[in-house]
């Protein structure tokens, strides 16, 4: 995986397991001696890929003590982690659990809301995390339909509507789920341009590690927009069409 992460451009890689209560006991100690003797073994191998210790948590109502006793990792050590809601069951007090971590001085981004199979009926829900503070990441295999039409559908939707921060490998091994960016990545600039394609896959990540705090959303580089050839948010495409009298 991490030769191939470097065969498709990727410098630097967050090691996030799952942190699911009952299901996947790891912990921030663990993880990150298993990162370390990871890391050991690249250099060794003369693969040059830089490795950050992180996890995908699990949504937990004893998420915020866990954080502050450092049983759980955030990314790199920084104030931002990830945030994965259950998958089938939509989660009661999320936003609460948002705001809560965000009083205390964490950024929570959820993780792959795209593919949560709630998002058709409740896809207020995750307007309404964006609203109390979170940051939302895509998974790059579901912009380019790895995961299905759904996924693809919903990926885009919230792309247009410009409250994606964050798009990443989610990463589970060499065939199905392999670490590739780039294809992703170049979907993101046909579809928003290149700049913002930059800001999701580069920018934006490194001032995670460098534990920054992230640009507003009306401070951001607006997409990109070719009136000319129709380029541009399927929003944006919307209007112009409109305009032109097309449906």
């Amino acid at each position: 995986m991490a030769r191939m992460a470097v065969g498709d451009g990727i410098t630097h890689l967050v090691c996030t397991p799952h942190i699911t209560p009952g299901v996947y006991a790891n912990t921030a100690a663990d993880i990150a001696a298993r990162t370390a003797d990871l890391t050991l073994k690249l250099a060794a191998e003369g693969i040059e890929l830089s490795l950050w210790t992180g996890a995908d948590v699990h949504v937990d109502p004893h998420l915020l003590s866990k954080l502050t006793a450092g049983a759980i990792p955030t990314l790199g050590g920084s104030c931002y982690l990830l945030l994965e809601p259950p998958h089938h069951v939509v989660p009661p007090r999320l936003p609460a659990l948002v705001q809560s971590l965000v009083a205390a001085g964490y950024v929570p981004i959820i993780t792959h809301p795209e593919r949560l199979r709630w998002i058709e009926s409740h896809y207020d829900l995750v307007q309404r995390l964006v609203e109390v503070g979170a940051l939302i990441q895509l998974t790059a295999a579901s912009i380019t339909g790895g995961f299905g039409k759904r996924p693809q559908y919903w990926s885009e939707r919230m792309l247009d509507e410009g409250i994606v921060d964050f798009v990443a490998t989610d990463a589970h091994n060499v065939t199905g789920r392999p670490p590739i960016l780039s294809a992703a990545r170049e979907r993101l600039a046909e579809r928003l341009g290149e700049a913002e394609a930059l800001e999701m896959v580069y920018n934006r990540p490194a001032r995670v590690l460098r534990n920054e705090a992230m640009p507003t959303r009306t401070q951001r580089i607006r997409p990109q927009v070719n009136a000319r050839d129709g380029e541009g948010p399927g929003w944006v495409r919307g209007i112009l069409n409109r305009l032109r009298g097309g449906k």
